[in-house]
């Protein structure tokens, strides 16, 4: 992984994190409980946060193939899906 992208990712655990500690946004393990089993047969890869949206990226992989699920991360909701 290049050195931006690390940082990137870095930066955006760090906003969600405070986002969280400050009541902005569900925890991510809250999210995570209810988006996971949403996703038979994908493995969870991990996320991105945008912290000017409040919406988080899962990713997951199923048979190669990169899936990204959005969810608002102040309420849960699952915002759209893109990938196979």
């Amino acid at each position: 992984m290049p050195a931006a992208a690390a940082e990137q990712r870095r930066d955006d655990h760090r906003a969600a994190r405070a986002a969280r500690v400050e009541g902005r946004i569900l925890p991510l393990r809250e999210l995570e409980r209810r988006v996971i089993p949403r996703m038979p047969g994908a493995r969870y890869v991990g996320f991105d946060f945008d912290s000017g949206t409040a919406v988080y990226t899962f990713k997951f992989l199923r048979d190669g193939n990169l899936i990204w699920i959005d969810v608002d991360g102040r309420s849960g909701q699952i915002l759209g899906r893109s990938g196979n």
